[in-house]
């Protein structure tokens, strides 16, 4: 069993090299979904007050930003080893796909939310996203990295 140095540890979850330890991929994660997050609710928010789109198309073009800024981040800083990293596109083909359905279950969740729990729609995509993110953080994880 390996000891873990706390101050290494610490270190790990800030510095801007890969790693493998996936406690410290999962807190880099808790980061990027936050950034991605911040981009897709600004956008949502942006869409819906002063384009005066619906809110779940405006969700819809939040969480495409979103996910790209996720994808760049994830790829850079959170996964230490890519499945796919030769193959670029299919990499992303398949993050792509993985964040569709993603999509999907933010949508049915924002709905779901918003309409028969009756919450503010801000409120509901806080909801929607942590389920969302701790779900596609697993996939992503078995699927595309190691």
């Amino acid at each position: 069993m390996k000891i873990i140095n706390i101050k290494e540890f610490l270190n790990s979850l800030i510095k801007f090299k890969k790693t493998e330890n996936g406690y410290v991929q999962f807190f880099r994660y808790i980061v990027v979904s936050g950034l991605s997050l911040f981009v897709d609710f600004v956008l949502l928010y942006l869409f819906t007050e002063f384009v005066g789109l619906n809110y779940l198309i405006s969700a819809i073009i939040g969480y495409s930003f979103g996910m790209v800024v996720n994808y760049l981040l994830s790829i850079f800083w959170v996964f230490h080893t890519r499945k796919y990293k030769k193959k670029t596109m299919i990499e992303f083909t398949i993050f792509v796909i993985i964040g569709l359905l993603g999509l999907g279950l933010n949508e049915l969740l924002l709905w779901f939310f918003t309409e028969i729990i009756m919450l503010y729609y801000l409120v509901s995509r806080l909801i929607s996203a942590v389920i969302g993110y701790t779900w596609k953080f697993g996939v992503r994880k078995v699927i595309l990295f190691k």
